[in-house]
């Protein structure tokens, strides 16, 4: 008995700790359920507890019951892995859309050795970075903070990209829905020759 309320205890206390840091996973570590995939669904798939893209271009959209699937404010922290020459993309205040590079929102880079310039934390095409500060292969995170219209992202903690869209003099004029607002979260696969892993994607609504 006595072993059973300390672990009852230990577990109540786990929940606390949990529920005082704000942060909620968006993948239960089992399946995609919340997330819909748009496109080519066979690009993604779940093994051992980790997401798997292998496959053409296709976008898994979250759309879930967190703060009802839609966010403004908050911070998303992400563990991922490359392998070579891969690419993928995080967006936020996105949009389900049947076909095509997501229209809404904002991309967060995911990219090490791919051939395109834009190296992972560059906000695409709006604040790019070109130096790369994480190696295919290894776990790492993507910590993304959206406060206003401020937008930071950190790799494994370490701040590589600020953008204030309202400073943003060279802002194209054909940005269209590619501004801060309000959505949904959604990971990419980009190419057949893209394969990235995600094992944790969690938020915190601010």
């Amino acid at each position: 008995m006595k072993k059973l309320l300390a672990f009852m205890l230990l577990l109540s206390l786990s929940l606390a700790v949990r529920a005082q840091d704000g942060w909620i996973s968006l993948f239960n570590g089992k399946n995609l359920d919340g997330w819909k995939i748009a496109e080519n669904p066979s690009s993604f798939s779940v093994e051992d507890g980790i997401i798997k893209i292998d496959g053409p271009r296709a976008h898994a959209f979250y759309m879930g019951d967190v703060n009802g699937g839609v966010f403004k404010d908050f911070e998303l922290m992400v563990e991922l892995k490359t392998m070579p020459k891969a690419n993928s993309g995080i967006f936020f205040h996105t949009a389900y859309q049947e076909k095509g590079w997501p229209d809404k929102g904002y991309e967060v880079q995911v990219n090490q050795t791919h051939g395109d310039w834009r190296k992972s934390g560059s906000l695409y095409a709006f604040n790019d970075v070109r130096e790369t500060y994480v190696k295919d292969g290894e776990w790492y995170t993507t910590h993304i903070i959206v406060k206003g219209d401020h937008v930071t992202v950190k790799l494994n903690g370490e701040t590589v990209m600020e953008y204030v869209e309202s400073k943003d003099e060279n802002r194209p004029a054909n940005a269209g829905e590619k501004r801060i607002d309000k959505g949904t979260f959604a990971i990419q696969a980009h190419d057949p020759e893209s394969v990235i892993y995600y094992r944790s994607i969690k938020v915190k609504v601010l």
